[in-house]
């Protein structure tokens, strides 16, 4: 029992976070110009996280998200082009590109970086459409493996086996490192001559995006993203400045700090700060989640099903949060 789930899910393994900033970059084979951060890789489903750059100038070529994926810019900008029509992706633009999309090309104004989950492989194209190579789950785990980069665990009994010694190389920091992440999200509207430049309906620009309260959570306000009725995924901005009560996932889910430090079981007492990166495993339980300073807390969020809360361990369930309630809080405001 204890090596294949630890129901109290203890800190005593490889848990928490991964600060981004002391990674470094990695080469992506084949694609020129190309590089990311691994972040988690699944060999079960081959789903993978990572942070992308893209240098100055380079561009992803044609290539096809086999399973979907989203993506948040975080710096730099992207110039996206798919189905005769191109999409200028800034800082604070979040999208989600469909399964078996064909993306014609990624271009990078600048050297660009974005967050991204890939729920398959990305299938890059020759010049005749047939795929030239894949970037798969296995791939990013050998990378990071090459790199001496732990990914963080998938299950609950990965959490609990022994710590490996973290990444001893050279970081290289995310761009947003020297300034307050959270603009990118929270800043006013943004407009070139009075129209988007998000032409494909898959992208938003987050900082249009309502803040909506009233989900049961005091002082705890959500941007709400996406919500998908089919797999039950909700993608939002939370802007975290309460306590959140004692919680099951039910599902998992992954988060990114933007701004302020975060405080969480399995956590340093000091907390996670902007740049970091954390997967909460399906049946990762907390008694409390809170902001540690005085600083807005605001990070990205993905969650893989729903969340049931208590008030304490071992008491009624007095409420959960799955993709109907979020669906009727974004409908309520109007997002």
């Amino acid at each position: 029992m204890s090596e294949g789930f630890n129901p109290d899910y203890d800190p005593t393994g490889i848990e928490g976070g991964v600060d981004t900033n002391a990674l470094p970059w990695m080469a992506v084979p084949k694609v020129a110009g190309m590089h990311l951060k691994p972040l988690r890789a699944s060999t079960e489903s081959g789903v993978f996280s990572a942070v992308v750059k893209l240098e100055a100038g380079a561009a992803m070529p044609a290539a096809v998200a086999l399973g979907g994926m989203d993506m948040l810019v975080l710096s730099g900008a992207v110039q996206y082009a798919e189905d005769g029509a191109t999409s200028v992706l800034e800082p604070g633009a979040w999208g989600y590109i469909p399964a078996n999309t064909r993306i014609t090309s990624m271009t990078a104004h600048g050297d660009a970086e974005f967050l991204a989950n890939f729920y398959s492989a990305l299938a890059f194209l020759s010049a005749e459409t047939a795929i030239a190579s894949t970037l798969t789950s296995l791939d990013v785990l050998h990378l990071a493996q090459q790199h001496g980069v732990t990914v963080v665990p998938n299950t609950l009994a990965a959490c609990a086996q022994k710590q490996p010694n973290s990444h001893s190389g050279k970081g290289e920091p995310l761009a947003i490192a020297a300034r307050n992440a959270s603009e990118i999200v929270v800043s006013g509207k943004r407009r070139v001559g009075g129209e988007s430049k998000l032409n494909h309906p898959h992208f938003i620009d987050t900082r249009e995006v309502p803040w909506l309260e009233g989900a049961g959570l005091p002082d705890i306000a959500l941007k709400i993203l996406r919500v998908s009725e089919e797999t039950g995924i909700v993608s939002m901005i939370v802007r975290h400045n309460g306590v959140a009560p004692p919680h099951n996932h039910l599902g998992a889910g992954d988060f990114m700090v933007l701004s302020g430090r975060i405080g969480y079981r399995a956590g340093p007492p000091d907390g996670y700060g902007a740049g970091v990166w954390f997967y909460e495993p399906a049946g990762a339980r907390h008694e409390s989640t809170q902001r540690l300073t005085d600083e807005d807390l605001i990070y990205t969020a993905n969650i893989y099903g729903p969340v049931a809360f208590d008030s304490g361990r071992g008491t009624p369930i007095t409420n959960v949060l799955s993709w109907m309630e979020y669906q009727a809080l974004a409908q309520a405001g109007a997002a």
